[in-house]
């Protein structure tokens, strides 16, 4: 009789771990791709020959580069934050900007650090459409290169 009760328990144990499973997985709702935001890799910049490691010191052989820092807006966390710093260099043409590039652009509230989403043009020529990372929308303007101050080559964690 105890080996019946135990097996009984064990069987009742088993069926209930599965109705359990089957409910947990019956309820998850599906995967809604068009919610599923890809972000783009930036272009590469840096060719490995532009990078010399010593013991001492670690050289990026980027011409024209200069220093940038962040402010604390949280568009672009987790990639940039207002600890993070990075190195940027000024474009040439247009054709130096591609998706998934992280540029800084001036605009009527100062300088934005955002990911091009979208290269188009109009009857003005080249733009491009940015957002931050952490936004839920691209940002309400198109960017033209004149805009452009940057574009980030190397982030320093």
């Amino acid at each position: 009789m105890v080996k019946s009760t135990t097996l009984s328990y064990i069987l009742l144990l088993s069926l209930l771990l599965i109705s359990l499973t089957y409910i947990s997985v019956a309820e998850k709702p599906p995967l809604d791709q068009k919610n599923i935001t890809k972000i783009q890799a930036p272009a590469d910049r840096v060719t490995p020959d532009q990078i010399k490691v010593y013991p001492n010191q670690i050289v990026l052989n980027v011409k024209g580069a200069s220093w940038a820092s962040f402010t604390p807006t949280h568009s672009m966390n987790p990639v940039l934050d207002e600890h993070t710093n990075a190195l940027e260099v000024k474009p040439q043409s247009p054709l130096d900007i591609h998706l998934g590039d992280i540029i800084a652009y001036t605009s009527n509230d100062g300088v934005i650090i955002h990911r091009v989403i979208e290269i188009n043009s109009d009857a003005q020529g080249t733009y491009y459409i940015v957002k931050g990372d952490n936004n839920d929308i691209a940002d309400p303007l198109k960017v033209r290169f004149t805009d452009i101050q940057g574009v980030v080559v190397a982030v320093i964690y």
